[in-house]
């Protein structure tokens, strides 16, 4: 993808600065919208390269003159982090589906051929399958922000339908990498490491998740962005299923942190989160664009700890 026009939403965000920065670097022309509610994760020499405006996209006003002229719109705007959305549900909702339909509102006036939305795992809630996750099973979100997701999932479809706007819905599986704050887990663990303190884990650390490298979720996302027209859902999931257990001993080890692994009760706001089980297909995503993510943890984890210690 080059020489296009491009809407960021959300682009100062964590996998959203990642977008920018490939996009960017790929000779692309990209208009980034945030709040910078969590701050600017988007590179220096990036961020010179970029048409930023610190907006909300719920404001019509100012999102409607930014969509002239655009090839796509990366919608990826959203408020992050368990703790955060448990408390604030309402803003959590109104930020994802106010937010779609003001994206989708400025993309039909503006005739932006295509919209990719940054979706959720989390669609599938708590079932616990014996193999991995596929976009065809039944979805169960049981959180405020799950839900809302899936809504958004269901209008994209409906746009395409009434109003002929090509869309993807991206379920990512916990992506991790370079830039992440501490509201996610891996970046948290890392803190606690690098100062020696106990690795906090809920419950037992059985729970399993598909972490997938968010390099490997940006290329992803532009390929299928390129490559795929109408309506689609995919996962973006790297296949493999890892407890959390094992991750928190993967980064006591890769840090050589003296820290211990403390078993936690979860708090009660926090348990519509803890799915015991979920890992993702990424069959569909290999069949459309013959590509699919392939960093493994550890990869991911040395690449992290590397980045750190040449700060």
């Amino acid at each position: 993808m080059k020489n296009k026009r491009i809407v960021v939403t959300g682009g100062a965000g964590f996998i959203g600065s990642h977008l920018v920065e490939k996009l960017v670097q790929d000779g692309n022309k990209v208009i980034v919208i945030d709040t910078l509610l969590r701050g600017n994760k988007i590179p220096k020499e990036i961020l010179k390269e970029v048409d930023f405006h610190q907006v909300d996209v719920r404001d019509p006003n100012a999102i409607d003159p930014l969509f002239k002229g655009v090839d796509y719109v990366f919608h990826f705007a959203a408020i992050l982090g368990v703790d955060i959305v448990a408390d604030n549900p309402i803003e959590t909702m109104e930020n994802e589906t106010v937010g779609m339909q003001q994206v989708a509102h400025a993309a039909i006036k503006n005739s932006v051929p295509k919209i990719i939305y940054a979706s959720t795992s989390g669609v599938y809630g708590h079932n616990a399958l014996e193999k991995s996750v596929t976009e065809e099973i039944t979805i169960d979100p049981t959180t405020s922000y799950a839900m809302a997701k899936r809504f958004n999932e269901i209008y994209l479809a409906a746009l395409y339908e009434e109003k002929g706007i090509d869309a993807i819905a991206l379920r990512f599986f916990n992506v991790f990498g370079l830039r992440q704050d501490n509201r996610m887990v891996i970046p948290r663990f890392f803190e606690q490491a690098i100062n020696n303190k106990p690795l906090t884990v809920f419950g037992e650390g059985n729970q399993t998740r598909d972490f997938t490298w968010v390099d490997d979720a940006v290329k992803a996302t532009c390929l299928l962005a390129e490559n795929v027209k109408d309506f689609e859902i995919f996962n973006i999931s790297n296949e493999n299923e890892e407890t959390i257990k094992s991750l928190a001993e993967k980064i006591v080890r890769v840090t050589k942190s003296s820290s211990t692994i403390d078993f936690v009760n979860a708090p009660s706001k926090r348990y519509d989160y803890e799915v015991e089980r979920r890992f993702g297909s990424s069959a569909k995503l290999f069949k459309h664009i013959g590509y699919k993510p392939g960093t493994t943890l550890d990869e991911g984890l040395e690449r992290i700890w590397n980045h750190q210690n040449d700060q």
